[in-house]
């Protein structure tokens, strides 16, 4: 019936070319033969065309409901989704997804895209209009322990470094601050070059800081508080007496941040090619697609922003306020990308 119906739906609604899949391809004589014993004035002519395939993932709708169906996935809009809805949801501005339609063209050979030519659309466009801001994931408290203990500063950042006309906002700096944990280390190895004891290092758009003390936890041995000096000549981002630091780190105050969630969403499958072994393309599922981390500290600029809004939360990478979960009482972001293609870099190493 479907033969029939395609072709005739297609002259009637005065289609001039029928796009099709190549799966298509053995049934355009019968196409044409309905329509010329018909006689019909309108002759569509059907042309065929290779499906994308997306690596890391899965774009069949038979094989995308049976995740819907079984949980795998909340719904047709869960963020992991090569769906639009999911794409939407997930941060993808449709500029990225046609300037990637427009990169890899149409071809008549079946191939494998990779998925990162997409991040990297995605990346190439919201590195021009997503405002940066400061988020911590994973806090660890530095307390500067020569700072007024009241004294709170304000200080004036821009939104974008390259776009002087996206304006800038005001981020309130105290002695009491978190900074990410991976970004402090009590023994570092030869070139960790961010904070530890000893360490000089500069916060963004602040003082240099250095770490004199820790404090640990006295079940776990694990440091939840770092004690540092700061010199406050540094202001502008440079020592007067000419000495450098190896890092800059991001960092929220304590007393003025807003709590947030951030969903972390990485490769919806282990391998490139999921059904390349067969129909079983579930068994590939990346356990780790979606991480949850729920005790985040986000600047405060970003209380009530908008569901759907984007930003880059700078050296961690572009987030979007989810459209679903976040609310005026609960902040949601889900990460859209990473700031670079960290996933490439995992592979090369495992090939090796």
């Amino acid at each position: 019936m479907y033969d029939f119906a395609h072709c005739l739906s297609d002259s009637i609604e005065k289609i001039t070319h029928s796009i099709c899949t190549l799966e298509f391809e053995n049934n355009r004589p019968l196409y044409d033969w309905i329509l010329d014993q018909l006689k019909l004035d309108s002759h569509p002519q059907q042309i065929e065309f290779a499906r994308l395939n997306l690596s890391y993932s899965i774009l069949s709708k038979r094989r995308l409901i049976e995740l819907v169906n079984h949980g795998a996935v909340t719904g047709w809009d869960d963020p992991r989704m090569p769906t639009i809805a999911g794409m939407r949801r997930r941060g993808y501005t449709p500029e990225a997804i046609r300037n990637f339609c427009a990169r890899i063209g149409v071809a008549k050979n079946e191939n494998l895209v990779d998925v990162s030519l997409l991040e990297h659309c995605v990346r190439e466009d919201l590195n021009e209009r997503a405002p940066r801001v400061m988020g911590v994931l994973r806090p660890l408290r530095v307390i500067i322990d020569n700072y007024p203990e009241t004294q709170v500063e304000e200080f004036e950042c821009p939104n974008h470094p390259q776009n002087p006309g996206m304006g800038s906002r005001s981020v309130p700096f105290s002695g009491d601050l978190y900074i990410e944990e991976e970004d402090f280390l009590e023994t570092p190895p030869k070139k960790f070059f961010r904070l530890a004891p000893g360490k000089e290092v500069r916060l963004r758009f602040g003082y240099f800081i250095k770490c004199v003390n820790v404090v640990k936890d006295p079940k776990t041995g694990k440091v939840v508080e770092v004690h540092c000096t700061y010199d406050p000549e540094t202001r502008t981002g440079f020592a007067p007496d000419g000495r450098k630091v190896d890092a800059t780190l991001h960092w929220v105050s304590a007393n003025h941040s807003v709590p947030a969630e951030v969903r972390l969403y990485d490769r919806f499958f282990q391998v490139a090619d999921p059904t390349g072994d067969g129909d079983d393309f579930a068994k590939h599922l990346n356990p780790k697609s979606l991480e949850i981390v729920a005790s985040c500290l986000v600047e405060p600029s970003l209380a009530g922003a908008a569901p759907g809004s984007r930003y880059q939360f700078e050296r961690l990478g572009y987030f979007c306020v989810d459209t679903q979960a976040s609310s005026t009482k609960k902040l949601v972001f889900n990460r859209i990308v990473t700031l670079r293609d960290s996933w490439a870099k995992i592979s090369g190493k495992e090939k090796r």
